[in-house]
């Protein structure tokens, strides 16, 4: 239905002097999406209002609504070209006014729309350099509507994929996008329950809450009132350090159904963890962190075990900001359970005494595209120390790569097995006794897997040649005589 419409968006979007990558299409995109959807959402809150016999206030004032400067319709519903600003006209209103008076908006609760608004036109500005173009995309997105579940069911599976586009456009991108059966599989194997807290310190594209929200609405009809507006108020929650995945995050969790996000803009690691209260903890946690040395002193000082590594750090928040019983599902870098150095030793061990770390689930390379690096997903809950690991390694028998991507019948197998932990030839367990007290080593080792056949010594190679040269010429010779 609205496919053509995005196709002729980047298509515009292509040739404006101001949009130069996947990342930029993305975000032009979400500003203009965003102001359709709050045109849609103050439009049905009006019908509802009116049905109740009350009257309705508008967020925005009259000249900075949809109707009046982006799509102002004639009598027979139709773009009045009379009224509707264009070129340079359009430009100046858009870069002038509108963003200025949208940048105003926020408020002391930053779990409201009106807050979203501020935050968002904060953060970013119009890249569409041409006032022409700019028409035509509101033009386009005009025709989309936010209305419908299955509206709002199809928006959110095209702008998944240009998320996904813009991760497969290159470094900056692919951080914002981690592989959407992946995220399936863990929540999967978490189970989250309406009731319980999530949360994604390092939330990008949201895509983990999308998830989780998508796994608990599966059969959304049989909701009650009350349990969607645990789902729309109380459950998800989420933190972004980088304004583009801020942005992206709130407009993929909208068009997924979540109308106010309750995701902040702001650097996870700049809080103290020893500041963290009983209050500020979650039931779940759900996230693929950030990876990369560099992180300054400054930084290090709010965690008790000190490193340069970033997802180092956020492991530390994760484990402090649990609730005691609470379940958590994170993505990191494989050498994270066999590096030697302290903070890497240090963290193992605070990880098996506060947390049982049950499960591991050792991903093959290329399971995250444009990322030279093999990772592994911890499954834990905290309050109890761990007694026994059960660890799977998914083999497969392909490459991964960009035309051949990690699906989810791939993981089937791992979560099947995984409710039993039973033991297979990519499955085994290990007892926590049984590993090294002073490195706390965790490696994957699997001891099922079949032994591959031991490479012959060269010269024994060799030697066996020549054998097999002489049995031949003597078998010439035979025939010969023979003959």
């Amino acid at each position: 239905m609205f496919e053509q419409q995005f196709k002729n968006i980047d298509n515009i979007l292509h040739t404006d002097s101001g949009c130069g990558t996947e990342l930029d299409y993305v975000e032009q995109t979400s500003w203009i999406l965003f102001l359709k959807y709050l045109d849609d959402l103050e439009e049905t809150k009006k019908t509802e209002a009116e049905l109740a016999g009350q009257k309705y206030t508008y967020i925005l004032s009259s000249e900075y609504r949809w109707d009046n400067w982006a799509c102002p319709k004639d009598n027979k519903g139709k773009i009045d070209h009379n009224k509707a600003l264009d070129g340079d006209d359009l430009k100046d209103f858009v870069d002038h006014q509108l963003f200025p008076y949208l940048k105003k908006f926020k408020a002391e609760d930053s779990n409201t729309i009106e807050y979203k608004i501020g935050e968002i036109f904060s953060e970013l500005k119009n890249k569409i350099s041409s006032g022409y173009k700019l028409r035509q995309i509101l033009n386009a997105v005009d025709d989309m509507h936010f209305r419908l579940y299955e509206e709002k069911h199809e928006l959110s599976h095209l702008y998944e994929s240009k998320i996904k586009n813009m991760g497969n456009a290159g470094r900056n991108g692919g951080e914002y996008y981690t592989p959407r059966p992946l995220i399936k599989t863990i929540v999967k194997v978490i189970d989250p329950k309406i009731g319980d807290t999530i949360y994604d310190g390092a939330c990008g594209s949201a895509g983990f809450l999308v998830e989780a929200y998508n796994y608990l609405t599966e059969n959304k009809f049989k909701l009650s009132s009350k349990e969607m507006d645990t789902l729309q108020n109380k459950t998800f929650f989420g933190k972004e350090i980088k304004s583009l995945a801020y942005i992206i995050g709130i407009m993929n969790m909208i068009l997924h159904g979540v109308e106010a996000p309750n995701i902040k803009h702001v650097n996870t690691l700049a809080e103290n963890i020893n500041d963290i209260q009983e209050k500020d903890r979650y039931k779940i946690i759900l996230a693929n962190p950030p990876f990369g040395a560099g992180i300054g002193r400054e930084i290090q000082q709010n965690f008790p075990i000190k490193t340069g590594e970033t997802a180092f750090l956020f492991l530390q928040h994760f484990i402090k900001i649990l609730k005691a019983g609470g379940r958590a599902g994170i993505v990191i870098k494989n050498t994270f359970l066999s590096n030697t150095d302290n903070a890497s030793v240090s963290l193992r061990k605070l990880l098996l005494e506060n947390c049982n770390l049950h499960t591991i689930l050792d991903l093959p390379g290329g399971a995250f595209q444009g990322a030279g690096v093999k990772t592994v997903v911890l499954f834990f809950e905290k309050g109890k120390s761990t007694k026994k690991i059960w660890y799977y390694s998914l083999n497969l028998d392909r490459n991964l790569g960009k035309t051949n991507s990690l699906n989810e019948s791939d993981l089937a197998e791992f979560v099947e097995l995984q409710k039993t932990k039973a033991d297979s030839e990519n499955s085994w367990s290990v007892n926590i006794k049984n590993i090294d007290e002073k490195t706390f080593d965790l490696s994957v080792k699997n001891p099922n897997k079949k032994e591959e056949a031991v490479l012959r010594d060269p010269k024994e190679i060799l030697k066996e040649i020549e054998r097999l040269d002489k049995e031949n010429e003597k078998v010439l010779r035979g025939i010969k005589g023979i003959l």
